[in-house]
This record gives C-alpha cells, sequence and structure tokens, in this order.
C-alpha cells in the first residue's frame, strides 16, 4: 500500500467512525440496536459475503466486505458506550495477536510450509494466557455442522493429529460406508443415521486433506442442480407439460441436455 494510499484508508475509515456517530445519536432504528438484536444480521450478512465469492463477483465482494465492516464498528461503538473496549482496541488486540502467531515473520522461527504455520499457530493459541486450553474448545457451537467438522479436523491437524499418508484416509471412508451397510441392511434407524454421519465426517477429512473446502463444494453442486433443474422444469413447461406426467427416462433425456450446457 502506498503512502498515498494508506493516507486515503485512514480518512475514509475516520469519516465511517464519524458516520456510526451520528447514526448511534440520531437514528431510531440504530439506536435501539444491541450486541444481540445485531447478531443474527451479522450472520447473514456473512452468509450473502459467501454467496458473492461463490460466485466470484468482486462488486459483490466489495459491497458485502462494507456491510461486514459496519457491522463490526457498530458493535465497536457499543463496547465504547458501555465503556467495555473501543474501536481501536479492536485493532490493537488484532495488531498484537498477528505479531505473536507469526514469530515466522516478526521474530526468528523457520517454517517450510503453509501447515508448518497452521501447527504453529495453535500451539501458540494454546499458549496464550487466558486462551483456549484446549485444542476444539476454539470450535463455535453454533457453527453449521459441516463447517464445524472441517474446523474440528483442522485443529486437530494443527497438533499433529492426523494421517502419516493422505491415501490412508480412503480407507476409513470404505470402512465407513461399509458400516453404513450393515445398518442399512438391519434397518436400525439410529444407528443408520450414526454412521451416515461418520461417514460425512470420513469424506470430509478426504476433503481437507486433498486441499478441497466441502463447503465450497458442496455449494457448487447445489448450484449446479438448481441450474439443471431448473432447465427441466422450464423445457417441460415450454412443451406443455408437468414433470409429474413424465416418466424418469424422459427427464433423463432433458437433463442430460442440461448437463451439456454447463
Amino acid at each position: 500500500m502506498t503512502n498515498e494510499q494508506l493516507s486515503h484508508t485512514l480518512t475514509v475509515f475516520k469519516e465511517l467512525l464519524t458516520i456510526m456517530d451520528e447514526l448511534r445519536a440520531k437514528c431510531p432504528w440504530d439506536k435501539k440496536q444491541t450486541n444481540e438484536t445485531l447478531r443474527t444480521l451479522t450472520i447473514e450478512e456473512t452468509y450473502e459475503l459467501a454467496d458473492a465469492i461463490i460466485k466470484n463477483d468482486p462488486s459483490m465482494i466489495k459491497k458485502e466486505l462494507g456491510d461486514l465492516l459496519l457491522h463490526i464498528v457498530f458493535y465497536a461503538k457499543i463496547g465504547s458506550e458501555q465503556e467495555e473496549f473501543t474501536m481501536s482496541d479492536v485493532i490493537e488486540s488484532l495488531n498484537q495477536k498477528l505479531i505473536y502467531r507469526h514469530p515466522h515473520i516478526f521474530g526468528d522461527v523457520e517454517v517450510k510450509s503453509a501447515r508448518e504455520v497452521e501447527e504453529n499457530w495453535e500451539h501458540l493459541k494454546l499458549k496464550e494466557k487466558g486462551g483456549n486450553r484446549s485444542v476444539l474448545a476454539g470450535v463455535p457451537e453454533s457453527l453449521p455442522a459441516l463447517v464445524k467438522a472441517n474446523r474440528i479436523q483442522d485443529k486437530a491437524r494443527g497438533v499433529g493429529f492426523d494421517w502419516e499418508e493422505k491415501e490412508q484416509v480412503w480407507d476409513k471412508v470404505e470402512e465407513e460406508m461399509n458400516e453404513l451397510k450393515v445398518e442399512i441392511l438391519k434397518n436400525d434407524q439410529k444407528n443408520m443415521e450414526e454412521e451416515f454421519g461418520d461417514l460425512f465426517f470420513s469424506l470430509i477429512n478426504a476433503a481437507r486433506l486433498y486441499d478441497i473446502n466441502p463447503e465450497n463444494a458442496l455449494e457448487r453442486t447445489n448450484r449446479k442442480f438448481i441450474q439443471r433443474f431448473n432447465y427441466l422444469e422450464e423445457k417441460t413447461l415450454k412443451a406443455g407439460r408437468n414433470l409429474k406426467s413424465m416418466s424418469l427416462t424422459e427427464m433423463d433425456e432433458i437433463w442430460n441436455e442440461a448437463k451439456k450446457q454447463s
């Protein structure tokens, strides 16, 4: 960042803080907000950013980042009003954490890979005064299950609990698949669900080992399915028919057309 860019960034950030002060003092809606009322809106904004990233839309990413930044400033304003912390405290705390957890940049530690950086990061978190004493304690309970599984596995890897060779994970996937099939044959609903969960967990583990983000992968498949199903539905309606009256073979024929176009 050039000096000119830095100066401009500081100017517009100061303007944002001033705007927040004005809104909090004069706007009826902004005045009544609390951490609790903002929480669900923050989650929504985070998902909107995630959508923009999946779509690879720079204009939307910029907009959604701005919305998230507004929430950060809002929480800091509330913290300041309650004399708990200020925006400066938030930034200073972040700066200190980044410097502390990157000793290979700001200290004399040497690393050879991104994985070693992650392992150091987890070790340092455990050492921090007042930090999480359990490796998995930092995984938010409210995370969606798929995202949570990925974070759990990442954190376990950070302290060395991982496969020696990534190819070994496929034996685990096969093992879990076979256990699921056994429970399906027994028609034991409770155990079927448990084994399905184990299979999902092992597949997410495989994704991690092969540098695939399982959340992104599944969302791309969701969007692909929606696109193809919409094509099937639209073409069927244009022909004056409805899906319920069509055979699976007829639907497959149109589905294959949709696949060629995506």
